[in-house]
């Protein structure tokens, strides 16, 4: 044997996973295709959120929760309604209980922190029993991504010190090696070394081959999201149809290989029609990786326009349903949208998802955070955007706004001026009283009653026309691919099901190839703050159970 288990992929979910494993006493072997400036992988880019429920940051900002109305929450958001989903919903249960439970004191006894402003993520469709999260759960981690990285790759790192843990970059894992029914082993290919910056596409070279032996062997090797085709191949009717045109929100490494491999040693493969993909996709003006989107994170206030300029109906308001968004907009054939807005929404309620584009909360910088609530203008990242991006267009008025939308746009989408003037200008009538018909006000005035929305993330009502909010500002929103919320299904130990239902010997999952666990755990939707969460969650299960069942 070269170890006793082998885990393929070393994003936050094998990290976890390596890192339990190891902790028991285990040999591990941690292979992954990229380099390793690439340890921690998609994780490292993210914002850093958390699901919690009923936490202290909460309690102390007078958010009641509980674990009552977390699963009502979640239950709704799921709809789980397939045979297939016997595992995804004892996953969803699980996950829950470790997030109002134990999810917390774990993490800061590796030293990890949150913010103490809970974000209010994916608002919801209107219904009490529909999507959505009911308060604001969205922790984010002090350090965001690499934040939430740094503990469990250090964890690695002195494993790998003392010779339990071995790393393996520029290997990629082709096949899984079964003997007697059980997966005994891998065997791939090495690729050429690779200096490239973390995030950029490194070369696929072959320099030679592979072959290595465990008692397990734990896959943790991410999603699709970089592969468009696939996206597009396994997009559901009930979103319409799939968009011709996308931005990538990860980098290319994240293609599905070991779906497809995991698939052929047997494993099965359950709900790839869920996906989680954003309608608020802007072009990053300085990327890192090719046709590299970048996530809009908005407040309730900016009008949200179709391409021909018509008002998105509710509950399609920012921030609130991103899949119903999606739906409607591809279920009415358009490519993408606009937001419409002011510089004082822009200052108050636009935020980046990427830790590069929070260098506040990245570089855990007291000072910059303080400024992003109380300094005039928005934080430099989104001036930034505002100065160089394609999508933005700003101006002074509306004709040079809509001139300037009708040059971003599409040929054949051109936004009417009479029309969008009439609609700002009925909009603005309805702030004359501090009640009114127009849901999305009443929205925007009620969230305001949450503390961290009146801080950081709802800007007071006021009229888009008057000249004194300005400029004007319009934003092209562009699908960006993110997340597979399907993949291999397994039972609560992690282990992979052949399509009997059966454990298949030796082999384990965790992370996005699984769905974040079971295949599915989160449904239909997600209520975010869970990606990061469900890595945590099944990257431990995981490699607890592999390394139990060592001999």
């Amino acid at each position: 044997m070269d170890a006793d288990i082998i885990v393929v992929g070393a994003g936050l979910a094998g990290l976890v996973a390596a890192s339990e494993a190891a902790d028991a006493g285990r040999s591990v072997l941690v292979l992954d295709q990229e380099p390793e400036q690439s340890v921690g992988g998609q994780a490292h880019w993210s914002l850093g959120g958390l699901f919690f429920v009923d936490s202290p940051e909460q309690r102390r900002m007078g958010i009641r929760d509980s674990s009552d109305l977390a699963h009502q929450d979640w239950m709704g958001s799921a709809q789980f309604d397939r045979e297939c989903d016997y595992w995804p919903r004892q996953w969803a249960e699980a996950y829950l209980d470790f997030a109002a439970g134990e999810k917390r004191s774990w993490l800061r006894g590796m030293g990890h922190r949150v913010i103490p402003i809970v974000g209010w993520a994916e608002r919801g469709d209107g219904r009490a029993e529909g999507h959505g999260n009911s308060v604001p759960r969205f922790h984010i981690t002090w350090g965001t991504g690499p934040g939430l990285v740094a503990p469990f790759e250090r964890r690695c790192r002195e494993h790998a010190r003392s010779g339990r843990l071995r790393f393996a970059f520029r290997h990629r894992v082709e096949a899984l090696v079964k003997t007697g029914g059980a997966v005994t082993g891998v065997r791939g290919d090495v690729l050429r070394p690779d200096l490239t910056r973390r995030g950029t596409a490194s070369n696929r070279d072959v320099v030679g081959g592979f072959e290595y032996s465990a008692q397990a062997v734990v896959v943790t090797s991410g999603g699709i999201g970089a592969n468009h085709d696939l996206v597009r191949e396994n997009w559901p009717e009930r979103l319409g149809t799939p968009p011709k045109t996308m931005v990538s929100g990860v980098p290319a490494h994240v293609d599905g290989r070991m779906l497809r491999t995991a698939r052929t040693a047997g494993a099965n493969v359950i709900n790839p029609d869920r996906m989680w993909h954003y309608v608020e996709g802007i072009r990053n003006w300085d990327p890192i990786w090719d046709n590299h989107g970048i996530r809009i994170l908005p407040g309730p206030s900016s009008l949200w326009l179709d391409s021909d300029g018509v008002r998105l109906p509710g509950p399609n308001y920012p921030g609130c349903d991103t899949l119903g968004t999606l739906g409607h907009l591809r279920r009415t054939g358009h490519e993408y949208s606009w937001f419409v807005l002011t510089q004082k929404v822009i200052e108050k309620e636009f935020a980046l998802s990427g830790s590069e584009q929070n260098p506040d909360l990245t570089g855990k910088d007291f000072k910059l955070l303080a400024s992003r609530a109380f300094s005039k203008g928005a934080p430099g990242p989104i001036e930034d955007f505002k100065k160089h991006g394609e999508d933005f267009v700003v101006a002074e008025d509306l004709e040079d706004l809509v001139d300037g939308m009708n040059r971003v746009g599409d040929p054949g989408r051109e936004i009417d001026v009479v029309r969008l003037r009439k609609l700002m200008e009925d909009r603005d009538r309805e702030l004359a009283n501090p009640y009114g018909k127009d849901a999305q006000l009443t929205m925007a005035r009620s969230h305001r009653k949450h503390l961290g929305d009146r801080i950081l993330r709802t800007a007071p009502p006021h009229a888009f026309l008057d000249r004194r909010n300005g400029p004007l500002i319009a934003v092209r929103l562009n699908i960006l691919t993110r997340k597979t919320l399907g993949g291999l299904e397994t039972d609560l130990l992690g282990r992979c099901l052949d399509v009997q239902g059966d454990p298949i010997a030796g082999l384990y999952a965790a992370g996005e190839v699984n769905g974040f666990g079971g295949g599915g755990m989160m449904g239909y939707n997600a209520l975010e703050g869970t990606f990061l969460g469900g890595c945590l969650f099944s990257g431990r299960a995981a490699g607890r159970a592999a390394a139990d069942a060592v001999v």
